[in-house]
């Protein structure tokens, strides 16, 4: 169910994006938006149409804020992967944009990309209330900035020059921002839609979340860059405290699989109708063993 459903979420996603950039003038930053924004596993734009099927929001509605979160998510990417930050030649198996392009055109592009999911979420063709409009770009201001994806972004340069080395908590706290924020607001979104108790779902991808890094960080250890689409062993070269080094690539699996357990158990309210919330949750796993 959960792969059946994700591929047609990345297709709706994909050819939303093709009609809103459709719309822009054919400048080099729009293709290198195109681009960025082009394939990826799209997780966070399914969790986004996921968690409004769960309370009857129309996918017709969602897919703007599914487009929104990958379009947020996508200029983190091209910002993170740019020299002055961890300097990447490779993303989902493509050049990066600044290799692609230039390195100008890169911090365009990823501006554009940010500002571009605002709009989205603002877009009155949603058919929402304007309430619940504001609601959504106030929560994607707040998972986005300085309290959320970026303050997760400042403190894992921070660690690259720090004296020690971060401890299992400081990464834990540092990753709810970098990789957690986005994950709980995509998998928030379809209750705030409808304006009904996010709870549940919060504790879902606060737990999916951390998962999801850990695998990251099993993979940047054990994967093929072929295989993953990017740069792998970078962490280890740059003697980065991750939950694999820090915990060891057995018990960092196990407490990916626990997590997942978690994850899981958070939907229980929701019933068969969480079945493939529950399936995502099990392939970010899967996808580091």
């Amino acid at each position: 169910m959960f792969e059946q459903r994700r591929t047609a979420s990345a297709a709706a996603i994909q050819t939303h994006f093709d009609l809103v950039l459709g719309s822009y003038l054919p400048l080099p930053v729009v293709a290198a938006m195109a681009h960025a924004t082009h394939g990826g596993k799209r997780l966070r734009g399914f969790l986004v149409l996921e968690s409004a099927r769960l309370h009857g929001i129309p996918s017709g509605q969602a897919i703007w804020g599914a487009c929104a979160i990958e379009a947020l998510h996508a200029y983190s990417l091209v910002h993170d992967d740019l020299p002055c930050m961890d300097d990447d030649d490779l993303r989902r198996g493509q050049p990066t944009v600044h290799k692609k392009w230039d390195e100008a055109t890169a911090v365009l592009a990823g501006d554009a990309l940010q500002t571009l999911a605002f709009e989205l979420v603002a877009r009155p063709e949603q058919g929402f209330a304007g309430g619940v409009m504001a609601d959504l770009v106030l929560s994607l201001a707040r998972a986005s900035g300085a309290a959320g994806m970026v303050m997760g972004q400042a403190l894992d340069i921070a660690a690259e020059t720090a004296t020690e080395p971060l401890t299992l908590e400081e990464i834990t706290a540092l990753q709810r921002g970098k990789t957690g924020a986005l994950i709980e607001w995509s998998a928030t979104a379809g209750g705030r839609m409808a304006q009904a108790d996010t709870t549940a779902l919060a504790g879902y991808a606060r737990a999916l979340g951390l998962a999801f890094q850990i695998a990251d960080d099993i993979l940047d250890v054990t994967g093929d860059s072929a295989i993953v689409g990017k740069a792998v062993g970078k962490d280890a070269q740059a003697g980065k405290a991750t939950f694999v080094s820090l915990m060891g690539l057995d018990a960092a699996r196990q407490r990916a699989v626990d997590l997942v357990d978690e994850a899981c158990d958070s939907l229980a309210a929701y019933g068969d109708e969480a079945q493939a919330l529950q399936e995502a949750a099990r392939f970010v796993v899967k996808r580091a063993h």
